[in-house]
């Protein structure tokens, strides 16, 4: 059993007013870092936030992710050189003024980061028996999302941030990692310490796309 999992003899935490404005705190200070700090991650903190994103639901109890730490330098520049074919072939996708915006962003922080982890789903695992997925064979994916959130909200408790990078080739990432045939590429995160932390996006912050009123509307049907 992790250390981080409640014992089966422990009652239910009691979770007041001051925990969930903490907790609100959690989510509303989480951002996507592509400014990162190259000094190391304390190994006992990394592994503190891995224990605790396998605490995330998954799909008939599957637990599909399979977490790969890149530190070899030359597959390291190998995920780095697709991102720069991704972001140069988007970057044309883009006109005028969108297109010079886009060059300015910063994407991520493959060169800085401390960590790569490179976060696969498992599509043949035999966990779960396949409880849940007859009707939707994608909620392993979905599970593995969950579990890289977990991850994420873990990290910024921590003092790290973490990006994911979604500018890349998963068949070239993959290819370079040499994982298992069956293990598809759902992020590539670069973990670290922050530069800098801002309450807002950084996209919000550069101009890119506000927040959306629509995403926090509740429809009924």
């Amino acid at each position: 059993m992790s250390e981080n999992s409640p014992s089966p003899s422990a009652g239910p935490p009691v979770f007041d007013d001051a925990f969930r404005n903490r907790l609100a705190d959690l989510f509303a200070w989480r951002r996507d870092v592509r400014r990162f700090r190259t000094d190391p991650i304390d190994e006992a903190v990394l592994r503190t936030c891995l224990d605790l994103a396998a605490l995330a639901p998954s799909v008939g109890n599957s637990q599909p992710w399979r977490f790969v730490r890149v530190s070899d330098a030359g597959r390291r520049e190998a995920v780095a050189a697709s991102f720069e074919r991704c972001n140069a072939a988007a970057r044309a996708t883009y006109p005028d003024e969108r297109g010079a915006l886009y060059a300015r962003l910063k994407l991520a922080g493959l060169r800085e980061a401390p960590v790569h982890l490179a976060v696969f789903c498992d599509s043949a695992t035999e966990a779960g028996h396949g409880l849940g997925r007859a009707t939707m064979p994608e909620m392993l994916r979905y599970s593995v999302a969950a579990c890289i959130h977990a991850f994420w909200l873990a990290a910024r408790a921590h003092g790290l941030g973490v990006g994911w990078v979604s500018i890349v080739e998963p068949a070239a990432v993959t290819d370079a990692l040499d994982v298992p045939e069956a293990w598809d590429l759902i992020a590539y995160l670069c973990v670290g310490h922050p530069v800098e932390e801002h309450a807002d996006p950084e996209l919000v912050r550069h101009g890119w796309q506000e927040r959306c009123p629509e995403a926090v509307r509740l429809h009924e049907r």
